[in-house]
């Protein structure tokens, strides 16, 4: 009985839309959406970036760079 049965979570549907109404209920919706949306678009953008800056950077490496770019 400590359990949440069908009944349960339909009575508390019903509660949440009569209380916020189906409009709100839909503009809510498309705001989380846009929301995930948003998100997942920004973490597909940011892993090159990542990826990229994953190369180990050292005093040899640079001093190489830098004593190549003097010689020509």
């Amino acid at each position: 009985m400590a359990g949440l049965s069908i009944w349960h979570v339909i009575i508390f549907l019903i509660v949440v839309v009569l209380l916020f109404g189906t409009s709100k209920l839909k503009n809510l919706g498309k705001d989380m959406g846009g929301a995930v949306k948003d998100f997942k678009k920004t973490m597909q953008d940011d892993e090159p970036e990542q990826l990229s800056s994953a190369t180990p950077r050292t005093v040899k490496a640079e001093s190489n760079v830098t004593q190549s770019s003097k010689t020509e």
